[in-house]
């Protein structure tokens, strides 16, 4: 359960910020979204090969 403290005289949009940022980072709404389709295990990992080429791609263009 997520807890965000208002303090004393705290803004409630801040506040809830906060909380936004805070469920964001428990990754809830991205593992709803990949359980709702069923993927193969060679799609999964097909997915996680061309992430990691599109990222190494994007260092070497960082290092030149």
């Amino acid at each position: 359960m997520i807890i965000v403290k208002v303090k004393e005289g705290e803004n409630i949009d801040r506040a809830l910020r906060r909380f936004k940022r805070k469920f964001e980072k428990t990754g809830v709404i991205k593992e709803i979204r990949e359980r709702q389709a069923f993927k193969k295990p060679s799609e999964v990992k097909r997915d996680r090969m061309l992430k990691a080429v599109y990222i190494e791609h994007i260092k070497r263009d960082a290092e030149n």
